[in-house]
């Protein structure tokens, strides 16, 4: 079975004191503890987010981990060390410069192996919509624009749909125009859960965190609210 969570916003580094996104992903994974490795490359690796990470996930049931590519403390087989693990957790920050980080380091054929695996993928803002083939993004600077990524799912993903006001209009513009394809738009604290690459549930964490499937028709945006499955 292959998994992959995707987070509007929240988890760990925006809702520190709610573990609800968090604990559904550990819950995913039918052992006592899993193990889980956070990749921060879109962060550029930083410090405060990784301590961030372990702060919350050593209380857990689990084992934590984390691969960083700017430092490279250990881990130099980094396939082995990545599909040793039950679950991948990537954070969020320039989605661009983290793919061509990982082209790099010839880690996206990684990634697609552990996926096929069985291996849980997961992330926040970048490490959301890099598993889609396109991405509304802020990488190239302050104005959002479409990016091309993994593909492992189909379609594109907005993050942050309710926490930055300029999610909504760029991003039902750029659906418009087609220079996106349909997708899904992610309140903060809303995350989209994907089996087999077919949506299978969308959860919160927060009680009016909504999910919306976003496309064109006839010349016109329509965004459609799913259901979403409140985990408090």
């Amino acid at each position: 079975m292959k998994q992959i969570i995707a987070l509007g916003g929240g988890g760990f580094s925006m809702e520190p004191d709610n573990p609800l996104l968090d604990g559904y992903i550990l819950r995913q994974v039918k052992k006592e503890r899993p193990s889980i490795c956070f990749i921060p490359t879109a962060s550029g690796d930083s410090d405060t987010y990784i301590t961030r990470f372990y702060d919350f996930f050593e209380k857990q049931a689990c084992h934590a981990g984390h691969l960083s590519l700017f430092k490279r403390e250990g881990q130099r087989d980094i396939r082995s060390f990545l599909l040793e693990q039950d679950i991948l957790y990537v954070g969020g920050g320039s989605t661009k410069n983290m793919l061509a980080l990982w082209k790099e380091w010839e880690m996206i054929e990684v990634l697609k192996e552990a996926y096929e695996n069985g291996i849980v993928l997961a992330g926040i803002s970048a490490g959301a919509i890099c598993w889609f083939q396109q991405g509304l993004t802020d990488s190239y600077g302050s104005q959002l624009e479409p990016l091309s990524c993994l593909g492992f799912l189909e379609g594109s993903c907005c993050p942050h749909y309710d926490g930055e006001e300029a999610r909504v209009p760029m991003y039902r513009k750029y659906i418009k125009s087609r220079a996106l394809s349909a997708g899904y738009a992610l309140d903060d604290g809303a995350a989209v859960h994907f089996v087999d690459g077919k949506q299978q549930v969308a959860v919160s964490s927060r009680p009016d965190a909504k999910v919306y499937d976003v496309y064109e028709k006839d010349g016109s945006v329509v965004e459609r609210p799913l259901p979403v499955h409140y985990l408090g």
